[in-house]
């Protein structure tokens, strides 16, 4: 024989089992027809809509979850990708030092992109969620075990109401009557009836209120998810506008690099030239002298070069160059302005033309050559 657990009496587990003996015949009476069921129409539609609200909070607390899971690994998959950068960066690249300062405030960079700050942003934003949203959904939806189990537990008492109502009813309606047996039905009856009340007065309080929350922690959980990833979506913004500005200067970089390369190349093969026709050159005469000398410069230009590369302008204050054009030197007009190796100019054809010197700009100075 099982042994009886602690606390449990054998009467009271012949008690239980005698309930649910008699749970289970009213059930199977009410099915066939021989006995009337009671029904609320109202508490059926308010459990209806709790099994509903249920389900939905809780799918919305696994996506949640799922969404929380994802940005992990989102982090995870962007810092394994900063990483690859800032390894491969070589040490002559623009930016290399912000690169490599993880945890530096660089200050007196042009640019800064700060990865342990972005590693930051990333552990805030999943925490940020994790406390308003997920904590938010997990505090809602704790409430729903207790309601369901005392759901339950008045159906369970409904049915004992039902029987003791069927039961004394046929003792009043026995041809011999026990007065005492009905006596001790209605008593039974009148406690089960008070029983089932109090959890029928309790829970049509609760669904309703339960039911009318669910708005608040929908906006409250949607409001605090949607402002945690503004707020995080504006700072990862910049960060990506940084690393960008870095690219380009990369970029920048290399074709200054490239073309200086060419320049030089270019140099090379003049100087050669220059010597093997070193002879000529001397013995020619003082006519020969071109419109290039700075003696027949137009007034107010420095000295003519001559593009060696083509250079695509990337600013508006910025002057095209086609090679072989050639170009009037100017001055800037505020010397504090002018970077190092970039010039002050106006393609010589076009002041031929117009004779005014507004379609000057600014041009690198190792994609030319002076003449």
């Amino acid at each position: 024989m099982a042994e009886i657990g602690k606390g449990v009496t054998a009467g009271k587990l012949a008690i239980n089992v005698q309930k649910r003996l008699t749970r289970a015949q009213e059930k199977v009476l009410q099915k066939l027809g021989k006995a009337d069921e009671t029904r609320d129409v109202v508490f059926e539609e308010m459990v209806a809509n709790f099994n509903k609200q249920m389900g939905e909070g809780t799918k919305l607390q696994k996506d949640l979850k799922a969404y929380l899971a994802a940005v992990k690994t989102m982090h995870d998959a962007s810092r394994r990708l900063q990483d690859c950068l800032a390894d491969m960066y070589e040490p002559d690249w623009f930016g290399k030092e912000e690169m490599d300062a993880l945890a530096e405030e660089l200050i007196e960079k042009e640019m800064d992109i700060n990865l342990e700050d972005t590693d930051t942003m990333w552990l805030d934003y999943h925490q940020s969620i994790t406390d308003k949203s997920l904590q938010n959904m997990d505090m809602y939806l704790s409430q729903f075990p207790d309601i369901k189990a005392r759901i339950a537990k008045r159906d369970r008492k409904l049915v004992d109401f039902d029987s003791a109502r069927h039961h004394f009813t046929s003792l009043q309606k026995g041809k011999k009557k026990d007065e005492a047996k009905i006596a001790k039905a209605e008593e039974d009856l009148g406690r089960a009836q008070k029983i089932f009340e109090e959890l029928n007065v309790e829970l049509q309080d609760e669904l309703p209120a339960l039911w009318d929350r669910r708005v608040g922690v929908y906006v409250n959980t949607f409001q605090s998810l949607a402002g945690h990833r503004e707020k995080f979506h504006k700072e990862m913004s910049k960060l990506s506008e940084n690393l960008n500005d870095i690219m380009t200067k990369l970029e920048e970089q290399r074709q200054i690099k490239k073309g200086a390369t060419a320049a030089s190349k270019t140099e090379d093969c003049a100087k050669s030239e220059g010597a093997n026709h070193s002879e000529s050159a001397s013995s020619a005469p003082k006519s020969a002298v071109t419109n290039g000398s700075d003696g027949e410069l137009p007034p107010g230009f420095l000295y003519k070069v001559k593009a060696v590369h083509d250079y695509a302008a990337t600013d508006g204050d910025e002057l095209e160059l086609k090679m072989g054009d050639l170009v009037l030197v100017l001055a800037f007009d505020n010397p504090d302005e002018q970077d190092d190796g970039w010039l002050m100019g106006l393609k010589e054809s076009h002041w031929f033309q117009k004779k005014d010197i507004s379609a000057k700009g600014v041009f690198p100075e190792n994609f030319t050559q002076r003449v």
